[in-house]
């Protein structure tokens, strides 16, 4: 069983912020918090929903599927999530 994921959330704004974590629920409490915990880029578009995540195999797996997540254009991204790929 994975204990890495990366997730994307949908922020106030509508923009889609992508991330790693091993605790998706409590880095998505995090995101919607004062917290300096909670991404720059998400400080001020809160709230934010969780829209999509996806088990990688380890950390560093985790975080290349982030970068090609990050490449993707934002169409892309919305394809990605409406396939449910989990």
């Amino acid at each position: 069983m994975s204990n890495w994921f990366i997730y994307m959330v949908e922020c106030a704004d509508g923009s889609l912020y992508t991330g790693v974590a091993t605790d998706v629920e409590r880095r998505v409490k995090e995101h919607n918090g004062k917290s300096s915990k909670a991404a720059r880029y998400t400080r001020s578009r809160q709230p934010v929903s969780l829209i999509y995540q996806e088990a990688a195999e380890n950390r560093s797996l985790a975080c290349q599927r982030e970068w090609q997540v990050k490449q993707l254009t934002r169409s892309q991204k919305l394809a990605l999530i409406r396939s449910g790929r989990r």
